[in-house]
């Protein structure tokens, strides 16, 4: 891989999952403790169920794989979880989460970009591993920002100071 390009590569991942920490912390602040973890039917997932399963995925695709750490994941308790933690302490945690990731990414080498290994039964590159991670958490972030719409009734203005107008060059 091209240094330049395993450069960028870590940029443009690490922009993104800033801008989706970002997005997930504005959403977290119009929930209460007790909204957070409501259900908007049986078949979707919680706020904070969302970030449970959210936090469990990076660390185990970045932290622990990527990072060399030990892997922990309870995936089921993601989904399961009704209560325990308050709005503040998800907060706390889906920051401190992504803050740690970003970090690995980093400091990850251009040869543990290419290396292969196994995650969650997957056999992905270093870069697999990070374009999946930053996949997977604008995913949910985009569920946490239908949720919360749902909730407020209000636009959440990601891009109040953003022409979205404006033509390619």
């Amino acid at each position: 891989m091209d240094t330049i390009l395993a450069t960028d590569l870590k940029i443009q991942i690490i922009l993104r999952m800033n801008e989706s920490k970002e997005r997930i912390v504005k959403c977290l602040g119009s929930y209460n403790n007790s909204t957070v973890w409501q259900r908007p039917n049986k078949q979707l997932a919680s706020v904070g169920n969302l970030v449970l399963h959210l936090c469990g995925n990076i660390t185990q695709y970045i932290i622990s794989s990527l990072g060399q750490g030990p892997d922990n994941r309870k995936r089921d308790a993601e989904f399961s979880t009704e209560n325990g933690y308050d709005v503040a302490q998800l907060i706390t945690m889906i920051s401190e989460t992504i803050d740690r990731a970003t970090e690995i990414i980093q400091q990850t080498a251009e040869t543990e970009l290419l290396r292969v290994r196994m995650v969650q039964g997957f056999e992905l590159s270093g870069t697999g591993i990070c374009i999946h991670v930053a996949e997977h958490l604008s995913y949910h972030t985009g569920q946490i920002a239908v949720h919360t719409k749902l909730l407020t009734e209000e636009d959440l203005g990601f891009y109040k100071n953003s022409d979205l107008n404006i033509k390619n060059e």
